[in-house]
């Protein structure tokens, strides 16, 4: 990954409180470039991205975007940085009780001094460029789940962002859906000339997308590389999360003591 970066991770570990989240993560993410985060449930995904968009500030280590130490920031330059960034929540967390256009006009309104005329335009713009501007009058309540998905990813793009980052983008669709969502994500960080950065489960559907991949275990960085190489990768967690197996390094039963000393305990007490 020799391309210019646009977020660089070096050495940083998180924790809240005395429970570690994060361990010793180096990752770079080139500009222009989409790149996945994958691991199990639990193991600091999430937290990644709260990290670089300033939600969060590390225990300890280096986090720069675009060349600035995100922890670093007073509050005015961690604003005036996030207005340059784009995020699709988990299940796309559009406001309710406003239409699909007021909700991708939001940003424009909140963060610019564009005129109602000119934001028009730019909303029925985002929107088109999801397939939805015929939607524009619909309530959230009215959109199915891949819909409402599109709208969440237009308001993501509202501002030409030149980070997009996405939590679980494909959780809750069907399979017609992950693939439109999944094709959007690769168009427009490709017209838009944006940098993007994927937390994802859907490894199949991630994999035809994406430029590379960061595997994180534990709170650690265990496995890196391009789709091919994740595909062809012999290590045992990655081949178990690729290819969805039961059991391997993580493991299908919690720890327990052996299932036939339990009985034998109950037994005795009985």
């Amino acid at each position: 990954m020799s391309a210019e970066c646009l977020v660089r991770i070096s050495g940083v570990n998180f924790a809240y409180d005395d429970r570690p989240i994060l361990s010793g993560i180096d990752m770079e993410i080139p500009r222009g470039e989409l790149v996945a985060i994958m691991g199990n449930s639990g193991c600091g995904k999430t937290t990644l991205l709260r990290l670089i968009g300033g939600q969060l500030k590390p225990t300890r280590g280096e986090l720069l975007v675009d060349g600035q130490s995100v922890p670093g920031m007073s509050h005015r330059e961690l604003y005036a940085m996030r207005r340059r960034m784009g995020m699709l929540f988990q299940f796309g967390a559009l406001f309710t009780d406003i239409s699909v256009y007021d909700n991708v006009a939001y940003l424009m309104r909140e963060h610019t001094d564009l005129s109602e005329d000119l934001i028009r335009d730019m909303v029925l713009m985002k929107l088109n460029a999801v397939g939805l501007r015929g939607a524009h009058d619909l309530m959230p309540a009215e959109l199915s789940g891949g819909m409402a998905r599109r709208v969440a990813l237009a308001r993501a793009i509202a501002l030409d962002p030149m980070l997009i980052m996405y939590d679980e983008p494909f959780a809750g669709l069907d399979p017609i859906s992950m693939g439109v969502i999944g094709q959007l994500i690769r168009k427009l960080n490709d017209a838009l000339g944006a940098t993007t950065l994927l937390v994802t489960h859907d490894v199949q559907e991630a994999l035809l997308i994406v430029d590379y991949v960061y595997f994180v275990s534990d709170g650690q960085i265990v496995a890196k590389g391009t789709p091919d190489e994740i595909r062809a990768s012999t290590d045992p967690f990655v081949h178990q999360f690729v290819f969805g197996e039961a059991d391997g390094p993580v493991h299908f039963h919690y720890p327990a003591i052996p299932f036939e000393e339990e009985l034998m305990r109950k037994a005795a007490h009985a």
